[in-house]
C-alpha cells in the first residue's frame, strides 16, 4: 500500500525527526514509526531562535544527506493539511535554514508500506549549517544555547528520552546527554 499526499484530497503525511517527534503542535489522525532513507539526523544546525541566539547559538537537529533516519510519520486529515503546513512553515522556516521537501518514508519498517511525506532538510549553504561538530563543540553550544523555546540542554535531553522510548540508539547523542546531565548535577550540588 502506497499513499501520496496532496493528490485527490488525500491526507498529508509529515516526517518528524527532531522536536516534532515529542511536540508536534498540530492535530493528527495517526502516528507511526517510520524510516527515511537517504538522509540522517544530526545536530548540525546553529539555532538562532528556538534554542539560541545569533550571539550565543545553540544546536538543533537537521536532516543531512546520506544514511537513514528513524523517526515518526504523522498522518494529518486532508481538511487540516493547509493549516498544518502553515504552522510548520512558521515553526521550521523562521530563518530558512531548512528546505521543505517531499520524501518517501517507510512506515513501521515495513518494506511494503511507504508514504510521500513532507519533511524539513537542512540547507548546507545556509550560514546556520554547522556541519559535523566534535563532541566538545556540541557540548559548548548545548550548554550556552537558550532561545524562544528554552535551553538547548533541555532540547537534547528531550531528544534522548524520546529516542530511548522509540528504541532509537544514538551513541554520540547519548554521550552528549550524559555530559550535559553531569555538568548540571555538579553545578546544582
Amino acid at each position: 500500500m502506497t499513499a501520496h499526499s496532496g493528490q485527490n484530497n488525500e491526507d498529508l503525511w509529515v516526517f518528524a525527526y527532531g522536536s516534532l517527534m515529542w511536540r508536534p503542535g498540530f492535530a493528527f489522525l495517526e502516528r507511526r514509526n517510520a524510516r527515511l532513507v537517504g538522509a540522517h539526523r544530526a545536530l548540525c544546525v546553529y539555532s538562532f531562535v528556538h534554542r539560541g541566539t545569533p550571539e550565543k547559538p545553540g544546536l538543533v537537529f537537521g536532516l543531512d544527506r546520506g544514511g537513514n533516519c528513524r523517526g515518526i510519520a504523522y498522518r494529518v486529515a486532508s481538511n487540516r493539511s493547509l493549516k498544518t503546513i502553515e504552522y510548520l512553515r512558521a515553526r521550521e522556516q523562521v530563518t530558512r535554514v531548512y528546505r521543505e521537501a517531499w520524501r518517501r518514508v517507510w512506515l513501521d519498517d515495513d518494506p511494503q508500506e511507504s508514504v510521500h511525506a513532507l519533511c524539513y532538510v537542512v540547507d548546507r549553504g545556509h550560514r546556520q549549517y554547522a556541519g559535523q561538530l566534535s563532541l566538545a563543540e556540541q557540548l559548548h553550544y548545548a550548554r550556552q544555547g537558550h532561545g524562544r523555546s528554552g535551553p538547548c540542554r533541555d532540547y537534547v535531553l528531550a531528544a534522548v528520552k524520546e529516542f530511548q522510548t522509540l528504541g532509537i540508539r544514538d551513541v554520540a547523542l547519548q554521550m552528549l546527554a550524559e555530559r550535559l546531565k553531569g555538568a548540571h548535577e555538579s553545578a546544582a550540588g
